[in-house]
């Protein structure tokens, strides 16, 4: 009798987190492009009130896509997870995923991109590739400190039903993303002290072992020069 392929495709990564679970001194990442899981974005209304007094826009970029139905919400496709020792996982990467905040000053339009995306659940930040518009990238600098409201917790159910959920919230601005706000978007001075205090919104991480009808793209999103 054959395995279809995605038996197959689910009986290996059943197999890759139990291996990582077994594993004290390596961690292992596990490719989730083709899998149903998703972290949402969801900014708080202080964030939006923010941006809305500086008349600032957010717009979703490669495998990022709004959230139908919910303002100022945005899904990011989960493409790697990291898992360590006794199946914590360490990391979660959103590749391919984009948010850019644009606003017009003195009738140029300039932006910022925020891409390719990953909680580090070691650090408790949430690192992404910084662009200002025709500027440089930095690469993967820490731009939210996160609080943990719903720990992830990995669930099994036989034979091989895996599924995962976290609510993460309290996301304040690194003080180096304050400053690329700044920067690339000309805010003014007065703006610095609202972004000291804004909370962000929540990041909610849900993952199951169901597959998309068509895999998301693993490539790293690049801002167009």
């Amino acid at each position: 009798m054959q395995i279809s392929s995605l038996s197959f495709r689910s009986i290996t990564i059943a197999a890759s987190l139990l291996a990582a679970g077994a594993s004290a001194h390596a961690d292992l990442t596990i490719p989730a492009n083709a899998l149903v899981a998703d972290s949402v974005q969801a900014f708080s209304s202080d964030a939006q009130d923010a941006f809305a007094a500086q008349e600032v826009t957010v717009s979703p970029l490669g495998n990022a896509t709004a959230v139908t139905g919910v303002t100022s919400a945005f899904r990011l496709p989960i493409t790697t997870i990291t898992i360590g020792a006794g199946l914590k996982i360490t990391k979660g990467d959103a590749k391919g995923s984009a948010l850019q905040f644009a606003r017009v000053y003195r009738g140029n339009t300039v932006a910022l991109t925020l891409a390719n995306f990953t909680i580090n659940y070691v650090s408790k930040q949430v690192l992404a590739d910084v662009t200002p518009k025709g500027g440089t990238t930095v690469a993967q600098q820490a731009i939210y400190n996160f609080h943990t409201a719903t720990p992830l917790g990995i669930k099994y159910q036989f034979p091989l039903k895996i599924t995962g959920h976290e609510v993460l919230d309290q996301l304040f601005l690194t003080e180096e993303t304050k400053d690329s706000f700044m920067t690339a978007l000309a805010l003014p001075k007065a703006i610095r002290g609202v972004l000291d205090i804004v909370d962000f919104g929540t990041l909610t991480q849900d993952i199951a072992v169901k597959f998309r009808a068509k895999p998301v793209s693993n490539k790293p999103y690049v801002p167009a020069p």
